[in-house]
């Protein structure tokens, strides 16, 4: 894709960041240069399982190392803040994986340091940069008026206090986890709610095992979303228009197909098969809005994460009502 890939830093050694790495392997936008970790042998291991050449101790080292163009922050929800925030004071390019921060004001924090010093920032919410995602919003205006969206994200885990959905200091609980992505999705077609309801069912451990939610807006629209740390959901989506709806499969987040249903029932099926996991896309977005001095993405913008952090806010403050 370019001629100079982007040479990116990350930071943590966890399931994403391994993900990432590999789905880096299939552009040609970019390499992992470095990997970054609190433990000199969880870097040392991540890096000899993916090829990777410097392997640093310490965040702070990844962040300050020259041959690092951009840094992935890719460790525990309550880290994003902090971990960002030295790889930006470092004048690094930052994409944070998602959910952005653990709060509102830690995201406006972010926004405000990215900006004072001209950086590019990003949210990590790589189901924006999916093909059928792409495509659901150019058809959004044939559908109508938009009534009713509708997303779930359901998994089954075990239930093991350590384990980091399940660690009130991890940042655990089904909200920031799982329901990020229909909370995100919602977004993307209707904007911020001007009314939150919730219902939360929490876990062993405190944190939200279950979580629905009921978001109204000045339109009339709803949107209907819910996400469980305690069992499989359809994990699929709906957006429902006075013209058409789309219904997508599941998992809606991940490179799915999607259906096309008019208000006199013909229907349109577009199939979409990816290679990876669909991580690439957004690392490929990246590249080329830094290759165009751009310092955020026109499809995650900044302004929509800290709406987004403000709405995951007003869920969880709905719930202790």
């Amino acid at each position: 894709m370019t001629e100079t890939p982007l040479r990116w830093g990350i930071m943590g050694t966890g399931g994403i960041a391994s993900a990432f790495a590999q789905d880096l392997k299939l552009t040609g936008s970019g390499v992992v240069t470095a990997v970054g970790s609190r433990k000199a042998e969880s870097a040392d291991a991540f890096g000899a399982r993916l090829g990777i050449p410097a392997r640093h101790s310490s965040y702070e080292a990844l962040a300050n190392d020259p041959n690092v163009d951009i840094v992935y922050v890719a460790t525990p929800h309550p880290m994003h803040h902090g971990n960002a925030r030295l790889a930006l004071e470092a004048g690094k390019p930052v994409l944070v994986e998602k959910p952005f921060t653990m709060d509102a004001a830690e995201a406006r924090d972010l926004v405000g340091l990215a900006r004072d010093r001209g950086l590019f920032l990003m949210e990590a919410m790589w189901t924006r940069f999916l093909p059928h995602v792409r495509h659901i919003r150019e058809l959004l205006p044939s559908l109508g008026d938009v009534v009713t969206v509708s997303a779930d994200h359901g998994q089954w885990f075990a239930e093991d206090p350590a384990f980091r959905l399940f660690a009130p200091e991890l940042g655990g609980g089904a909200l920031l986890d799982l329901g990020i992505y229909p909370v995100s999705f919602a977004s993307m077609v209707l904007g911020a709610p001007d009314r939150v309801a919730a219902m939360a069912t929490p876990a062993f451990t405190g944190v939200d095992a279950q979580m629905s939610m009921l978001f109204g807006y000045k339109s009339g629209a709803q949107a209907v979303l819910s996400c469980t740390l305690s069992a499989v959901s359809p994990t699929t989506a709906a957006i429902v228009g006075t013209e058409a709806r789309i219904e997508v499969e599941g998992p809606f987040y991940a490179p799915a197909s999607f259906t096309l249903i008019r208000r006199d029932g013909e229907r349109t099926r577009h199939e979409y098969v990816d290679e990876g996991r669909g991580l690439r896309h957004q690392a490929d977005e990246v590249a080329r809005l830094l290759a165009e001095g751009a310092t955020e993405s026109p499809l995650m913008p900044l302004d929509e994460t800290v709406s987004i952090m403000t709405t995951m806010d007003e869920v969880r403050a709905a719930t202790r009502t």
